[in-house]
């Protein structure tokens, strides 16, 4: 009876994932779509702890372990989401991450450690008997642990440059060091499976360094402007490592889960380097952000300043305004003014919609769950292609705190690094208000030739004060 009801917790419990992730779809069931998810892993967690029997028909054990880990876990988890704020939920992804990946191969090292303390010559005849498979077994195993070691180094790395503590760093010859560890970690994996030494706890304990050290070496001297992708990839790699360990316990839920994380990550990887016009290898093993490109290092050209009346009477008077909302936008926190000047206008008459570049912010979505929080309607958020469609017929568009996302070099120079990437075609508009900190370059490093625009306006200053200013003009106006 309680295996038959645990196999009914693990059924809700993937149902549940599935539509969970589909409701993450939009942002309008997104918040209903997480709280689906997790019901359905909290009832498959019950219920493995109360339900599950051994082949030998005894209960878990333990409880004390379990209950503590589940209780210190659930609250620093709860402190730390309540206390993040909205520019630092990629560290936050990021951390979860690697905290996936660690859990997956800690599974492998705990399950090559019952290699260790049985008869190899018994455990072989076992395999036999009851018809699994030893091969594939050990397989598994070390498929976790070397991709779960790689998610886990990875998500630190990167989550340590997303905060900003950690650099990019490269030295000649990087590539090749880098393939050469992840050959010789393959090799000893290749040959634990291949040869008499199943059990050779040495070779194992050296995989799973060579793939931590493979983790650090392939974040590393990957460029800001890749990360969002980089994060992407090592969440595939983190459902992945996941199902594993779901294959090794023979737990539906977790295979499941971690199919669902992997395929969802993998797909979403192939998206922003579409979005992006780059290819995964370009993007994994070429070096983005801090070089000039041809037109920019000639960039002596004067820019255009504005003033905030003059900013006011511009967008108070024009029939249709974009906003382009950036990481600035989240920096200063400024969602809700921006609501607030969204509204003002809409009561003067001007027609206000937004335009959301696919990867805007430091991670996919980050610009909707931003706009999502101060109640901006979610049918004036326009995708890159309608917004681009639209930019003709716009008065004045606003860009807040947005910069690679709207540079123009991407069409224009075939020098730039970002040469191909689908950018917002803000220029099209009539009048281009940018409001930035300084003229520092954005998170690609690279010049934005939009600001020395005939038609570009820049407005400086931080995004929140710059907005509240702006209300408080057009409310004189």
């Amino acid at each position: 009876m309680a295996v038959a009801v645990l196999s009914l917790c693990y059924l809700i419990g993937s149902i549940t994932f599935i539509v969970g992730l589909k409701m993450l779809s939009h942002p309008r069931t997104a918040r209903r779509g997480n709280l689906v998810a997790a019901a359905g892993m909290g009832i498959a967690i019950i219920g493995t702890i109360f339900l599950y029997r051994t082949d030998d028909g005894l209960p878990l054990h333990n409880y004390g372990w379990i209950f503590s880990g589940l209780i210190i876990g659930g609250i620093i988890g709860t402190v730390l989401a309540r206390k993040v704020k909205m520019t630092a939920m990629p560290e936050m992804v990021s951390l979860f991450n690697g905290m996936g990946g660690l859990c997956a191969a800690l599974i492998s090292v705990n399950e090559f450690d019952h290699l260790l303390h049985v008869d190899p010559l018994l455990f072989v005849i076992g395999a036999l008997v009851s018809g699994n498979n030893l091969i594939l077994h050990v397989f598994i195993i070390l498929a976790g642990l070397i991709i779960g070691s790689i998610s886990f180094a990875g998500s630190m790395i990167a989550l340590g440059k997303l905060a900003g503590k950690i650099g990019v760093w490269r030295f000649q010859g990087q590539q090749v060091v880098n393939i050469a560890v992840l050959l010789i970690t393959l090799l000893l994996a290749i040959g634990l499976l291949t040869t008499n030494t199943f059990f050779n706890g040495w070779i194992f304990g050296l995989i799973m360094l060579l793939a931590l050290l493979y983790g650090v070496l392939f974040v590393m001297p990957i460029g800001g402007a890749d990360m969002p992708v980089v994060i992407s990839v090592l969440n595939s790699c983190t459902g992945i490592a996941a199902a594993c360990g779901g294959f090794l316990y023979d737990n539906q839920v977790m295979l499941t889960g971690g199919i669902l994380v992997g395929s969802a990550g993998a797909i979403l990887t192939v998206l922003m380097c579409k979005a992006m016009n780059r290819s995964l290898k370009n993007v994994l093993l070429g070096s983005f952000g801090g070089v000039q490109s041809g037109h920019a290092a000639q960039a002596q050209q004067s820019y255009k300043e504005i003033t905030v009346s003059d900013a006011a009477v511009v967008l108070a008077y024009a029939k249709k305004v974009m906003i382009v909302p950036g990481y600035g936008l989240a920096v200063a926190q400024a969602q809700h003014t921006c609501h607030e000047l969204e509204k003002l206008l809409e009561e003067r008459g001007v027609e206000v919609k937004y335009a959301i570049h696919p990867v805007a912010g430091r991670m996919p979505g980050h610009m909707n769950v931003l706009l999502a929080e101060a109640d901006v309607s979610y049918e004036k958020l326009l995708e890159m292609e309608q917004a681009n469609s639209e930019f003709e017929t716009t008065d004045a568009v606003l860009v807040l705190g947005a910069n690679d996302v709207v540079n123009p070099a991407a069409k224009e120079d075939p020098g730039s690094p970002i040469y191909g990437m689908p950018v917002l075609e803000v220029e099209k508009a009539g009048t281009i208000i940018v409001n930035k900190r300084s003229m520092k370059p954005g998170y690609a490093g690279i010049e934005n030739m939009l600001f020395y625009r005939p038609k570009t306006a820049m407005l400086f200053g931080d995004a929140k004060q710059v907005l509240q200013q702006l209300i408080q003009a057009i409310k004189e106006l």
